[in-house]
């Protein structure tokens, strides 16, 4: 029997749901893999998903196409947690090994895009 974190990264896409301030809930479909236990995401630290994180770590994950409107899966609730800049690295290896040279060319330019720390890791622990 497989655990939901590893049903979920084993998933092309996923939608992850952050909440606003007021508990709007902020749907974004996004790569993901695991790692340790967790999923792992990789995205640019200005994003509106990373500050509504470091707000309130509480996220709903579900399973999506690339546009993240036609889900599939149970949504399963768990808490987002920022990543140091070497977790940040270990989230971006393991997503760039999941998605085959696709995810190693993407993970290679935003690396290029800018300084080091323009983009983090999420690593998110689902509760159950």
């Amino acid at each position: 029997m497989t655990s939901e974190t590893d049903r979920l990264a084993a998933e092309r896409y996923v939608v992850l749901t952050t909440f606003r301030r007021d508990g709007r809930a902020v749907p974004t479909p996004i790569w993901v893999s695991g790692h340790d236990g967790e999923l792992v995401l990789s995205s640019v630290r200005k994003a509106g998903k990373v500050k509504r994180i470091r707000n309130d770590g509480r996220v709903e994950v579900q399973a999506c196409d690339v546009r993240g409107q036609k889900t599939h899966g149970a949504k399963v609730s768990g808490q987002a947690r920022l990543l140091d800049a070497e977790g940040t690295e270990r989230a971006r290896r393991a997503i760039a090994r999941k998605y085959g040279i696709v995810g190693r060319v993407t993970m290679f330019f935003s690396k290029l895009r800018g300084p080091e720390d323009r983009t983090v890791g999420i690593a998110v622990k689902l509760d159950g």
